[in-house]
C-alpha cells in the first residue's frame, strides 16, 4: 500500500461551500491514499460566502506538516485580492517543497503571496483581466481548466477544482484509480477542451446541431485515420461549420482535439497494459510508434517509456 499523502485544504474567509468540500469528496474517494484535514488560519470558525459559517477542526500548524496544500476560492471583498497578515504568517507556514493548489480565485492569494511570479497559472476567465492588472509578473493562461507548474497547480471556477484534483490522484496513483475516483463520484475522469467553451457568447442559431455526438463516435474509432472530412460527414456538416461550430463547443480545433484523445488513451495503455509502444500507437490511431513518441513528448515531456516506468507502477 502507498504512503498515505496529507491534504490540507485551507479556508479562507469568504470560502466558497462547493469548492471547500472538493479536496476530501475526489482524494477521499481513492481508497484512503490521502488524509485530507481543513484549517483556518486562527483555528476558529470562518464565513462562507453562503449564509452560513464552518468550524474547521484544525489551526495553521497544520499547513506546516503537509505533503499537499489546497486553496478553494474565496469573494473578492473577502480577501482575494489583498492578504491580511495572519493569512500571509499561516502561509509561511507550508514547507518549501509542498505541492500547491489553487481553485478558482485561489490563485489570487498565491499571486498576492508572490508564489506564482514567473510561473504559468490559472483562475476563472471572468477575472484575467483583473488579475494580468494586478500581478503581470505572472504568466495568466485563462484558455484552459489547470496548469501545472512544478510544485504549483492552479485551476480555473468551481468544477475545475475536481479536474485538478483527479489529476492528482492520476499523476500520483495512475490512471485506473483516477478513473475509479470519477466513477464513484460520477463525474468525467477528464474533460477534454479548456474554460473557452464556458465563456459567455451568443446563444447559437435555433436549431442547429452540436459535435458531441460527433465527438463521442470518434471516440470509439481512435484507431481510425480520422481526417476533418470525415469528422464533419458524421456531422452533416460542410468543413467550415463544422470546424467553427467544434472549436466554439470545445475550444480546440478538432485535429488538436483528436491528438489531445489519442495521447489520453495512449497513457492509459501504457499504464494498464504490456502492449509494445507500436501496438499502443496503432490502437490509439497513430501512424507509427515514433509518432506516439513524439505526441506524448510534447503533451506531457517524456517518453513512452519513462512514462510506463513511473505511471505502470504505480497504477499496479
Amino acid at each position: 500500500m502507498a504512503e498515505v499523502q496529507q491534504v490540507v485544504v485551507l479556508a479562507l474567509d469568504g470560502v466558497y461551500p462547493f469548492e471547500l468540500g472538493i479536496p476530501s469528496r475526489i482524494l477521499g474517494a481513492a481508497d484512503g491514499r490521502y488524509e485530507v484535514l481543513t484549517c483556518t488560519v486562527d483555528g476558529r470558525p470562518v464565513r462562507t460566502n453562503a449564509d452560513f459559517t464552518v468550524t474547521a477542526e484544525h489551526g495553521p500548524e497544520a499547513l506546516a506538516t503537509a505533503d499537499t496544500v489546497v486553496i478553494p476560492p474565496v469573494t473578492p471583498s473577502a480577501g482575494a485580492l489583498a492578504l491580511t497578515d495572519e493569512v500571509r504568517a499561516a502561509l509561511a507556514r507550508i514547507r518549501p517543497d509542498t505541492r500547491i493548489v489553487s481553485i478558482c480565485t485561489g490563485a489570487f492569494v498565491l499571486a498576492a503571496a508572490g508564489l506564482l511570479d514567473g510561473r504559468r497559472a490559472t483562475t476563472h476567465w471572468q477575472l484575467a483581466d483583473v488579475f494580468r492588472r494586478r500581478y503581470p509578473r505572472v504568466e495568466l493562461d485563462a484558455d484552459v481548466l489547470f496548469v501545472e507548474d512544478g510544485r504549483i497547480l492552479t485551476s480555473a471556477g468551481a468544477a475545475s477544482g475536481v479536474d485538478v484534483c483527479l489529476h492528482l490522484v492520476r499523476s500520483d496513483h495512475g490512471s485506473e484509480l483516477a478513473n475509479t475516483v470519477a466513477r464513484r463520484c460520477v463525474v468525467p475522469p477528464f474533460r477534454d477542451g479548456g474554460q473557452a467553451q464556458y465563456i459567455e457568447q451568443p446563444v447559437p442559431v435555433a436549431g442547429s446541431t452540436g459535435t458531441a455526438a460527433t465527438r463521442a463516435w470518434a471516440l470509439e474509432r481512435l484507431d481510425d485515420p480520422l481526417a476533418l472530412a470525415d469528422l464533419a460527414a458524421h456531422a452533416r456538416m460542410s468543413l467550415r461549420t463544422f470546424a467553427r461550430r467544434f472549436h466554439d463547443e470545445v475550444g480546440l480545433s478538432p485535429g488538436r482535439w483528436l491528438i489531445q484523445q489519442r495521447v489520453a488513451r495512449a497513457r492509459h495503455l501504457l499504464e494498464s497494459s504490456d502492449l509494445s509502444v507500436d501496438q499502443i500507437a496503432g490502437r490509439v490511431g497513430f501512424a507509427t510508434g515514433a509518432s506516439l513518441r513524439q505526441h506524448l513528448h510534447a503533451a506531457i515531456g517524456v517518453s513512452p517509456q519513462a512514462y510506463r516506468r513511473t505511471f505502470q507502477t504505480a497504477a499496479r
